[in-house]
């Protein structure tokens, strides 16, 4: 286990609950051990990123990366998306788009929106074992910026 003192907290919202074991189960099975808070629905996610005012201050000093799905029951990963990074605070946090979407200008809009990575599900399996092996490459490499 790091013994950095702010492990960075992976937040997975997905309201599918197989795919949010799947990819929870491949993430361990990449050898990540970072902490997986799951969220079910936007509005929670948004509230815990960006708090009740939501104004992001909340983020501060708490690294973490976001895994999204895009199709979600009360609002749409494009709006979480757009919401975390307009913000100060969260617009640094690393997006990672996890979706059965394919089309290519819903792909294009989210990397103009500010996502790092698009991962279309669900894949075959080696590809999506392979994409979360990355992940948890990615994850260990990572540098969060320090809060001004």
């Amino acid at each position: 286990m790091s013994k950095d003192p702010k492990p960075v907290a992976i937040l997975m919202i997905e309201d599918d609950e197989g795919h949010a074991r799947l990819i929870e189960k491949n993430i361990r099975r990449a050898g990540v051990t970072n902490e997986i808070i799951p969220f079910r629905d936007g509005t929670s996610a948004v509230n815990y990123l960006l708090g009740s005012d939501n104004s992001g201050r909340n983020a501060i000093g708490r690294p973490s990366l976001v895994l999204l799905d895009l199709n979600l029951p009360d609002m749409t990963g494009i709006d979480i998306l757009s919401r975390l990074k307009a913000n100060e605070h969260t617009k640094s946090t690393p997006v990672i788009v996890l979706t059965t979407t394919d089309d290519a200008r819903e792909i294009q809009r989210c990397y103009d929106l500010g996502a790092n990575v698009y991962i279309t599900k669900p894949l075959n399996y080696d590809s999506f074992a392979n994409a979360i092996r990355q992940l948890g490459l990615f994850l260990s490499v990572m540098q969060i910026p320090e809060p001004d």
